[in-house]
């Protein structure tokens, strides 16, 4: 009968001190936050309760197993298993505890600081911060449970003993995700460019979608993703758009013909401007630029706030031009001249001295 309720009690009473504590946390941690609703850590530290509760049966089952005397011939297993379990739920904890520090201050900062462009820094920086802490804990936990096993501690002395031989190995091999590590820490704390950036990278215009230690992800306007290593970004040029403030100067050209109305043009410009929200209202002209042949350049110049409103701009700027330009003045689109051929006056060849001899001369007959 011992033999049965001793590993019962045991594994019963970890069980229930897990539940009761867990409950008891989250009961405090549900008061805190609403005693604070100004911060949310309260309610991200509610999240880890998982791991805060896995964390605590592991190690209460871990403390007591001996008692429980329960599978004595996989004792070792058992424990070690345990153990195991422990490691990776205490790991898991620190990550998720982490997180919710790190998130609560970018809340903060986010909510304090009204300026766009800083905002995206901080949260670049803090994506990451976050995934260097969940690799560093990550490679701490593994290491731990690898140390757990009487093998890998004998092999610890022998690789320490080649560290030296091995890291120069491993870095020659590993020379381009390196690069790519330290750019990814050069664009975080370099401000060079941030999660929401609008940038143009090899042709392509869209925004930084995602960036992590190796590689970053834009998103292009038509929902494409451009995946590319962080090290192009600390090697190549590239146009980045939101960097300083998002104002934006764009042109609109027209092909027309030289009779074109400009003063005409120019009202119109005014009229649709003033009639588009996603002009700024800071600058506008319309001017020749260049002219050719059978055609004149015309530029528009208009200003917005961003690059979404630019574009927005630009489109409703020609397409309400040309619109106007068919229906009130269609002669100052561009036209191609055409008219029949005209050959070249005929020329007779100027007769000779021999032609006319012959032309003048009697015809000769058989008569005298």
């Amino acid at each position: 009968m011992e033999t049965v309720l001793r590993p019962v009690l045991v594994v019963g009473a970890s069980v229930f001190l897990t539940v009761l504590i867990g409950w008891a946390t989250d009961v405090l941690l549900r008061k805190a936050d609403e005693r604070h609703p100004e911060t949310p850590l309260w309610d991200r530290l509610r999240r880890a309760r998982v791991p805060y509760q896995l964390v605590l049966c592991a190690a209460l089952l871990r403390g007591s197993y001996d008692q429980a005397e329960l599978f004595e011939e996989h004792r070792v297993g058992v424990g070690r298993t345990l153990t195991l379990v422990l490691i990776g739920a205490a790991a898991w904890l620190v990550i998720r505890i982490a997180s919710a520090v790190v998130e609560t201050t970018y809340s903060r900062y986010a909510r304090a600081h009204h300026d766009a462009a800083r905002v995206r820094r901080v949260r670049t920086q803090v994506t990451l911060i976050m995934r260097v802490v969940s690799a560093v804990v990550g490679v701490v936990a593994v290491a731990a449970m690898l140390l757990t096993f009487p093998a890998m501690r004998a092999a610890g002395a022998s690789l320490l003993a080649s560290a030296g031989v091995l890291g120069i190995v491993a870095g020659v091999a590993a020379q381009s995700t390196l690069s790519n590590l330290f750019a990814g820490l050069q664009i975080a704390f370099g401000d060079m460019v941030r999660i929401g950036d609008t940038v143009v990278v090899d042709g392509e215009w869209g925004t930084v979608e995602e960036i992590t230690l190796t590689f970053l992800t834009v998103r292009t306007w038509d929902e494409r993703r451009i995946t590319m290593p962080v090290s192009y970004f600390t090697s190549k040029p590239f146009e980045n758009w939101s960097r300083g403030t998002p104002q934006m100067t764009g042109i609109v050209f027209w092909q027309l013909d030289h009779s074109a109305p400009l003063e005409a043009m120019r009202e119109k410009l005014r009229d649709i401007l003033r009639q588009c929200p996603a002009w700024d209202g800071r600058a506008s002209n319309l001017v020749v630029t260049d002219s050719t042949a059978n055609t004149m350049e015309v530029r528009a110049l208009v200003t917005a706030k961003d690059a979404d409103d630019i574009w927005t701009v630009r489109v409703a700027v020609r397409e309400q031009m040309i619109t106007w330009l068919s229906a009130e003045h269609p002669y100052a689109l561009p036209r191609v001249n055409t008219s029949d051929a005209v050959l070249p006056p005929y020329r007779v060849p100027s007769p000779d001295r021999h032609s006319l001899r012959k032309a003048y001369e009697f015809p000769r007959t058989g008569r005298s």
